[in-house]
């Protein structure tokens, strides 16, 4: 049975994904340049790093300078325009209620992470953050899940990862825990459940399949 959950933010637990579309266009619109959002959005949709990177590239510009604009952008977007998926909440009550944890894995950094969880009224049910902000490498490298796992002594075979990256998966098989994509992605390696809504995953929670 799965007890804990250790969640990505951007694109799992929260809907993210078009405001960060929109703050990187933005961005390279206040320095002159544009491209199509559909192409943003795929970037992004693979990492921040990556999509700022590749378009820093692309446009020939200091990725720090398009880095910082995009913060700026970004910081403009209240927090409550950025919603949890439905049915997050309802899986976080959950494993609440089994006795677990929920737990964050992400590459965002802490205070804008605790930002969302506050405007969103989850931090009754958000047990701890563990950000790469904190010195650990970056997905797919499992640190930061097996430093949550190593601290609260979560057993691998009670604690699933959900994520919506092929990064993500790897990390979560790396550290030995279950997987679970949320959406649709190219992997290179297969997840224990893919699920395209939260519904889904309370219906298998409920029933106490045997894979969770």
């Amino acid at each position: 049975m799965i007890r804990n959950i250790l969640w990505q933010v951007d694109g799992v637990l929260f809907d993210t994904q078009p405001a960060i579309t929109y703050s990187i266009s933005n961005a390279l619109n206040e320095m002159g340049y544009a491209i199509a959002l559909n192409v943003i959005d795929g970037l992004s949709r693979q990492s921040l790093e990556h999509s700022l990177g590749t378009l820093s590239q692309r446009f020939h510009l200091d990725p720090g300078l398009l880095e910082s604009q995009f913060a700026k952008s970004y910081r403009s977007i209240p927090p409550a325009n950025q919603p949890p998926f439905p049915g997050a909440r309802e899986v976080c009550e959950v494993i609440h209620e089994r006795h677990g944890l929920n737990v964050v894995i992400t590459h965002r950094r802490i205070q804008s992470t605790k930002q969302l969880i506050n405007a969103h009224a989850l931090s009754a049910l958000i047990d701890d953050i563990y950000s790469a902000e904190q010195g650990y490498p970056l997905k797919p490298d499992p640190s930061m899940l097996l430093a949550a796992l190593e601290k609260y002594n979560l057993k691998s075979d009670e604690t699933m990862l959900i994520g919506d990256r092929d990064i993500d998966i790897q990390a979560g098989r790396a550290a030995g825990v279950r997987t679970c994509l949320f959406g649709q992605t190219e992997l290179t390696i297969s997840p224990d459940l893919q699920i395209n809504a939260y519904d889904q995953l309370l219906e298998i929670l409920a029933t106490n399949n045997s894979i969770l």
